[in-house]
Order: structure tokens, then sequence, then C-alpha cells
């Protein structure tokens, strides 16, 4: 006999001191302040997160092996590898904000030093890569990098043609934020999930025809637009 799922208890006042009437607020606002379909739209932005978060890390990572890979391969800056050559790579450039010169490289310089530091000195690419997180990619495919790491590297990532701002850096500026968003627990009811998740998908595409069919095949995000209460 199959064991029996518990049914949940009916929304009350548990539930403001659960989420804080501060995060209760938004779903409250969008559903005239029925508790209990604030519950359940509560936990309808909690399971549409996870589906996102899922298929944002497919495309993450698709990103940032495309990016490694063809960095690695046209390389030619150092002798050694260049996630070993921060300095080369991301060496200072210089752009005036505020009428003040800025260092554009600095971040990126700092972050592939630190991950460096992190794994040793003999501490292998892979763990190297590893150890960079996404904002250290999100930033590659910017005005500020075309001329220094698009051109001679990231764009060969992409089919011949692709754009590079309309393409792919608007594309990974919304997968950036959707993770950061997700990350945080905000609510995603006021998004327009359908065309945010278009561009993820359509990112992973164009990295890969295959990962975007994948991702697209076994998303769980279509399902749950369809089932928002």
């Amino acid at each position: 006999m199959e064991p029996v799922a518990p049914l949940p208890p009916p929304a009350g006042p548990w539930v403001q001191r659960w989420l804080s009437p501060a995060r209760l607020a938004k779903y409250r606002t969008a559903t005239d302040c029925d508790l209990q379909r604030a519950l359940q739209l509560y936990e309808w932005n909690a399971k549409i997160s996870a589906a996102l978060m899922r298929d944002l890390g497919h495309v993450e990572i698709g990103l940032r092996n495309a990016y490694a890979e063809v960095i690695e391969h046209y390389w030619s800056g150092t002798p050694d590898h260049w996630t070993r050559s921060a300095a080369t790579l991301f060496r200072p450039v210089y752009r005036m904000r505020d009428g003040e010169p800025v260092d554009i490289n600095r971040q990126q310089r700092a972050q592939l030093e630190e991950a460096c530091a992190r794994v040793g000195p003999d501490g292998p690419p892979g763990k190297v890569i590893a150890e960079l997180t996404f904002g250290f990619w999100r930033f590659l495919s910017s005005s500020a990098h075309e001329k220094t790491v698009w051109v001679p590297f990231l764009h060969r990532a992409y089919p011949p043609g692709t754009n590079r701002k309309r393409d792919v850096d608007s594309r990974v500026a919304t997968l950036n934020r959707l993770r950061n968003r997700v990350a945080h627990h905000e609510p995603l009811i006021g998004e327009n999930l359908p065309r945010e998740a278009a561009k993820v998908s359509a990112l992973a595409g164009l990295l890969d025809p295959e990962l975007g069919a994948y991702v697209a095949a076994t998303s769980d995000v279509p399902g749950l637009l369809l089932a928002r209460p």
C-alpha cells in the first residue's frame, strides 16, 4: 500500500511568521490579500525558481566551458596557460568615467589572480576555471572587453554573424540577473518569464544547438508557467 502524503496545513498566521510581512506583501498584493492564494503563489514561485535555476545552471556551465576552450585554443599571449596569465590577458586598459581614468580589466584580472591563489601554484587549469564565479564570465561579452577578449577569442564560441550586443551580451545579462534573483529567493511574479526564459534558451542554442534542444526539451519551466495560480 502506497503511503499517503500528509496534507499541508491551511494558511494562517504561521505563514506571516515564516515569511515575514515584508516578503509576504508582494504575494498578498498579487492575490487581493487572499492569504491562501498568496501561499499558493509563493509555492509556485519557489518551484519555478528551482526549475529556472536548473536551466540557468546548464547554460552557465556550457558558456563557461565554451569560453575557456576558445581562449585556450587561440591563446598566444604568454607561454603559460591563459589562466596563469591574468596580467597579460587582462592588462590594464583605461577608460574615462566621471572624469577619472578607470581600469576596465581590473575586476577580471583580480578575480583570475584570486582563483589561482586559491588553488595554489600547481593547481591545474580546470581547477582555476572551476573557482571562477559567473560574475567573471558575465562581463567578458560587454563592450568594455570587445577588443581585448571578444574579437580575439569569444566570438569563435558562436556561429558566424552573431551580434555581440544583441545576441550574446543582452542574453548573458538576463541569465545573470535571473540567477541572482533566484539565488536570493526574490519574487519572480512580476517578471515576463516566458520572454526571459526564451532568451536563456536562445543563448544555449547559440553556444550549441544540441544543448539548446536539450534544455528546451527537459525544462520544467513551460509547464510551470501554465500552472501559475
